[in-house]
């Protein structure tokens, strides 16, 4: 007797299966191996041959290795995974042979083409990130990522350290650094260039520098943007006036029953508001950690809209009559001169977080320091006349945070860079001087002789006056300063980073003490921040075995050796928000047409 057609037994199922509706999968089973049995030659499931099978798990390994960390361990052996493997002919994935002999092969084979790349370079920077969180830009946590910035403008992965949290000694951190150093060049440390660190400038940087004059270690320049913000936050009475009001709208928003139902009933009614007004905590000290301050402002600006209708609501109203508090809130939110107080502080924190995104994205050389920060007073006394702040004590701000991340070096390669060369009445293309203020001009001298051997100070000194008198041959200069524009941001960029170093290597011969200078310096980075990985994970690092790290580590390497081979500096969080936006957008598009359509 043969089974009952499929819908049949579909609607008598229930009836006649003693477990009910869930008996219907295990039936399906039984009659598909029945059918099984009935024709034994049946179609196998689609078949690869061995080479096939090698290259599309190669592939499958590849692509796990460079997603390191956005795609869990576990998932390998996750029902549907292995059913898809089983449907395109691919056998089940040995957790073994990925993480040991597959993983060991692809990393001997990323750590050959780095070192290959680092033996080529006459000489290398390197940068170390993670030690001081981000606040202006989210950065990896608990990891201080090490990389090595070559003169052609390429960079390598080395290594991360696992960081507990927490502040690192100065000394420790120093330890760390020369150990690297020493990792990279072996036994010769006069190869490395400098360091750029998102941390110790004054202390452990400074030591290594005095240590070995050949060095030049400088702070990275968007950590001294995101510090700016911290001085404003601590130092200009706006912040002060702004913080105060904006946390007693907050607070009773978050916590009175009576206004917050006021709140909620216009969010109901469609007017797009935040569930809370993010608060900083008591223990947060917003002079260090201006993240929360920033989300709080967010939140206020957001809420303006309806904090202007609460207020005019009469269960607010009847608050205001049985809490000073309320109607000192009333006040504020019915106040313009409140709201022009919270744009500027907005806006000045927009403004130089828009800085230092740029500054991350384009990672600007040293010789590029200090018309960044000519750009960034610029720009803050743009602000200061728009939103009616005195200026003086903006000024003063700005100028202690420039001191403070100040190195001779931004004044040296400003002057040596012949991107930065101006043509005067003669046609002379000649290195700006008349831009540098005394002190700077001085540094500039003392640091060229700094860096080289004694004998040769004078003979440097002699070389940088004859610099300063003739400068470039103006077809030269022309062609260092050539630009294009960038197809992703439309502005105007240099054609060529690389011709300003390349120039004193070769038609610049004849300064052969200062050219040593120049080409050592021209290439070194301002920034420290490096490729952005998801790489969840390595929280592993603290509490795996010794054989367990050197996995993670080893995973981590291969993953940022394709990145930085793909050029692809984003993480996974922004290229979701990027697709998400666009499916977004589509979507808007679509109902658009298809509200303009049915109007017609």
């Amino acid at each position: 007797m043969g089974f009952m057609p499929h819908q049949t037994r579909q609607l008598q199922g229930l009836r006649i299966l003693s477990g009910g509706r869930d008996d219907l999968r295990p039936l399906a089973m039984l009659e598909e191996s029945v059918k099984r049995l009935k024709s034994p030659k049946a179609s196998p499931t689609y078949a690869l041959s061995k080479e096939q099978a090698d290259a599309a798990f190669g592939l499958l390994a590849d692509w796990f290795f460079e997603v390191c960390g956005s795609v869990a361990f576990s998932s390998l052996e996750h029902p549907k995974f292995t059913a898809f493997l089983k449907q395109v002919g691919l056998p089940e994935v040995s957790r073994r042979e990925l993480l040991c002999s597959r993983l060991d092969s692809k990393f001997e084979e990323a750590r050959r083409a780095s070192e290959a790349r680092i033996r080529d370079a006459a000489f290398f920077q390197v940068s170390s990130d993670g030690w001081k969180s981000q606040i202006c830009i989210e950065g990896d946590k608990r990891l201080v990522k090490f990389m090595v910035n070559l003169p052609n403008g390429t960079r390598v992965f080395h290594k991360v350290v696992y960081s507990n949290g927490g502040v690192v000694p100065s000394q420790h951190a120093e330890e760390v650094l020369w150990e690297t150093v020493g990792d990279i060049c072996g036994g010769n440390a006069h190869r490395c260039a400098g360091i750029v660190s998102d941390r110790y400038k004054g202390n452990a940087l400074k030591s290594l520098e005095l240590q070995n004059n050949w060095m030049v270690n400088l702070s990275c320049q968007i950590q001294g943007f995101c510090s700016l913000i911290k001085d404003f936050t601590r130092e200009l009475p706006l912040f002060g006036s702004v913080t105060e009001k904006c946390m007693k709208i907050a607070n009773l928003i978050n916590s009175q029953p009576q206004v917050r139902n006021s709140f909620l009933k216009y969010k109901l009614q469609g007017v797009e508001v935040p569930a809370f007004i993010t608060v900083p905590t008591p223990k947060c000290d917003i002079s260090k950690n201006s993240g929360p301050f920033i989300a709080m402002l967010e939140g206020v600006l957001t809420c303006s809209q309806i904090l202007h209708l609460v207020v005019l609501d009469d269960t607010f109203k009847v608050a205001c009559l049985e809490d000073l508090a309320a109607a000192e809130v009333a006040g504020v939110v019915q106040d313009v001169g409140f709201w022009n107080e919270v744009e500027a502080a907005h806006s000045l924190i927009k403004l130089i977080m828009s800085m230092a995104e740029e500054v991350e994205a384009q990672r600007p050389l040293v010789g590029q320091c200090l018309p960044l920060w000519e750009e960034m007073r610029s720009k803050i006394k743009e602000w200061c006349t728009k939103c009616n702040v005195a200026a003086g004590p903006v000024e003063r701000i700005v100028e202690r945070r420039f001191k403070k991340n100040y190195h001779p070096a931004w004044s040296a390669a400003f002057i040596l860079d012949p991107q930065y060369l101006v043509r005067d009445a003669s046609g002379k293309y000649l290195p700006p001087f008349k831009c540098l203020t005394d002190e700077q001009e001085k540094d500039v001298e003392q640091f060229v002789t700094h860096l080289v051997a004694g004998e040769e100070a004078h003979i440097a000194l002699m070389e940088l006056m004859k610099w300063r008198s003739e400068g470039l041959e103006p077809l030269y200069a022309q062609a260092v300063q050539l630009k294009q524009q960038d197809p992703v941001t439309g502005k105007m960029k240099i054609a060529n980073p690389q011709s300003s170093r390349l120039v004193w290597e070769t038609c610049l011969k004849e300064f052969k003490s200062l050219s040593k200078v120049a080409v050592r310096l021209l290439f070194l980075q301002a920034t420290s921040s490096g490729i952005k990985c998801d790489w969840s994970f390595t929280r592993l690092l603290g509490g795996a075995s010794r054989l367990g790290s050197e996995k993670v580590q080893k995973l981590i390497f291969v993953a940022a050796h394709a990145k930085l081979e793909r050029q692809d500096f984003s993480s996974v969080e922004e290229n979701d928000a990027d697709i998400l936006r666009s499916v977004h957008d589509e979507d808007e598009m679509l109902n658009e047409v298809l509200a303009h359509t049915s109007s017609i």
